[in-house]
């Protein structure tokens, strides 16, 4: 893989109690480095032109003052300082460059991988929420419906909590279709499966709201079952992953039990869905909070398209994911076979 990079995005500093510091990408940078020799890509950031592509110019204008004021609590969880609007601005224009270098070809051993902060999928269209003021994911796919020939953009979230944002941004339309995978009741307590879009963009919308203590064999069947068929039969140009890292067993702010191999496996399996609809493939960090679970997760995707072979997941099915993905397939119309 090809990681995109900014010391910028290490000057964004909520705080040392914040769970969302700049040690998370220090820890993903030497976690690749004791393994892997790793090229980082710095992207230019991008402007309120792009950001606005998705989100409210005045709302943009306000995030780009209370930095220059100097920052502070925009809400209890979204700290701000000085510094944060140019971190905005590069982790923004890294999920751009991944969307580009996912569309300019880039094989198995290029992929891209976003590592910018703050993360974005809680972030809406006018306002801040989640550790989150822009919507990276949300910003690099509608960067390539406007300036790429892509007609089409799908983007799984696999974060532990809900892209509540990029919910909002693209539920309406028709253009994304948006996946997301999260443990059900967590902040910020939205995606429930019958969210799936209005208007034009009805049934481009799919949660799978997992429940708490699920493990990595009812993540990957979400992933085979559901997610699959659904982007099958969507056939987008390009698939983003929205890459959250703290529904690892391990991480302290959530309650499904991954390993960390499961990473392996869901990047496996959404390249695969990739080569079959011949679809674009990049990824870009949003959240994890252990710092060393965070580092070894990474890596593992790295090294799954260095090579490595998943090991498959073994044990029981829970009933309750199997009655959730039954329930998201009867949703969408989707034939599902568990056997």
């Amino acid at each position: 893989m090809q990681f995109g990079y900014s010391e910028t995005c290490l000057a964004h500093d909520p705080g040392a109690r914040h769970p969302e510091s700049p040690d998370r990408l220090r820890a993903i940078r030497e976690g690749l480095k004791r393994k892997y020799g790793v090229d980082y890509v710095e992207a230019d950031p991008v402007g309120i032109d792009v950001m606005a592509g998705v989100h409210d110019r005045d709302y943009l204008e306000d995030v780009k003052e209370f930095c220059a004021d100097g920052g502070g609590n925009w809400d209890p969880d979204t700290t701000a300082v000085e510094e944060t609007w140019e971190a905005v601005r590069y982790s923004a224009g890294q999920a751009c460059w991944a969307a580009e270098t996912a569309l300019d070809g880039a094989d198995g051993r290029d992929t891209p991988f976003s590592i910018g902060r703050p993360p974005g999928h809680h972030a809406v269209y006018d306002d801040a929420m989640g550790f989150c003021f822009v919507n990276n994911v949300a910003v690099a796919a509608q960067h390539a419906l406007d300036s790429r020939d892509v007609d089409r953009v799908a983007i799984v979230d696999w974060d532990v909590h809900h892209g509540n944002g990029t919910q909002d941004i693209f539920y309406d339309r028709e253009d994304v279709f948006f996946a997301s995978i999260h443990e059900e009741g967590l902040y910020p307590g939205t995606g429930e499966v019958e969210e799936t879009g209005e208007g034009a963009g009805e049934g481009t919308t799919m949660n799978l709201p997992m429940p708490a203590g699920t493990d990595d064999r009812d993540y990957v069947e979400a992933v085979e079952g559901p997610v699959a068929s659904a982007l099958e039969a969507y056939d987008p140009d390009l698939l983003l992953i929205s890459a959250g890292f703290d529904a690892h067993r391990h991480d302290p702010i959530s309650r499904i039990r991954l390993s960390t191999e499961a990473y392996a496996l869901l990047t496996d399996r959404l390249r695969g869905v990739a080569d079959r609809t011949d679809a674009a493939l990049g990824f870009v960090l949003e959240g994890g909070y252990g710092l060393d679970v965070l580092a070894d997760s990474v890596a593992l995707v790295h090294e799954t398209f260095d090579g490595r072979e998943p090991i498959e997941p073994d044990g029981d099915r829970s009933p309750d994911a199997v009655e959730l993905l039954e329930d998201v397939a009867r949703t969408h119309d989707i034939e599902l076979d568990l056997d």
